[in-house]
């Protein structure tokens, strides 16, 4: 199973993209939903979680402005990100864990704040 991200692109500071993740095929016995992000220079860091019971977890850097959403029936995961800063530009990253540990990550898509 693949987890093909998706929604990237170039947007200006103030404005809003909204990510999707989506996997090949089906996963089963998800723990954890998550999505990570990695600029230029930085290591990867944790942007937002999902638990399989719905409960959340955002970096303290995006509170406020993003959510994190996802739909159990398809294993489906969204980020919507409000109020961009260009200190949000990262290649996104979506990850998914399962109960036994194992991880799947995505192939990332590029979101850019710029002027």
């Amino acid at each position: 199973v693949q987890l093909q991200a998706s929604g990237g692109g170039l947007v200006q500071p103030g404005g809003s993209l909204r990510l999707s993740c989506a996997p090949s095929g089906r996963i089963f016995s998800i723990d954890t939903m998550g999505w990570y992000r990695q600029a230029p220079g930085k290591s990867r860091e944790l942007v937002a979680s999902i638990r399989s019971g719905g409960s959340t977890n955002y970096a303290d850097s995006v509170k406020g402005r993003v959510t994190i959403a996802r739909d159990n029936t398809k294993s489906t995961l969204f980020l919507q990100m409000m109020r961009l800063k260009p200190e949000d530009t990262a290649v996104y990253y979506c990850n998914v864990r399962q109960q036994n540990g194992f991880e799947l990550w995505g192939q990332g898509t590029l979101v850019t704040v710029s002027s």
